[in-house]
C-alpha cells in the first residue's frame, strides 16, 4: 500500500490484475493483499474495470441433499 495514486498505463495493468483474480474466486481483500492496495482502492479498481461485486457471505455449499 503505497500511498501515492496509480494512475495511466500502471493503473490499467493493475485493474486488470485485480479483476483476473477477483473473477477467479478470491474476495476483495484477498486481491488487496495481491496487489498491494487496500480494499477500497481494490473495490475501486474492480468497479472500473465492470466487475459485478458477488454479495457478501461467498458460496453456502448444501451437504447431503
Amino acid at each position: 500500500m503505497t500511498g501515492i495514486p496509480t494512475t495511466g498505463e500502471a493503473r490499467i495493468r493493475l485493474r486488470a490484475r485485480a479483476a483476473e483474480l477477483y473473477l477467479h474466486g478470491c474476495s476483495i481483500q484477498s486481491t488487496a493483499r495481491q496487489i498491494g492496495r487496500s480494499y477500497g482502492t481494490t473495490r475501486t479498481l474492480l468497479l472500473e474495470a465492470g466487475v459485478r461485486i458477488r454479495k457478501r457471505g461467498g458460496t453456502v455449499w448444501r451437504v447431503g441433499r
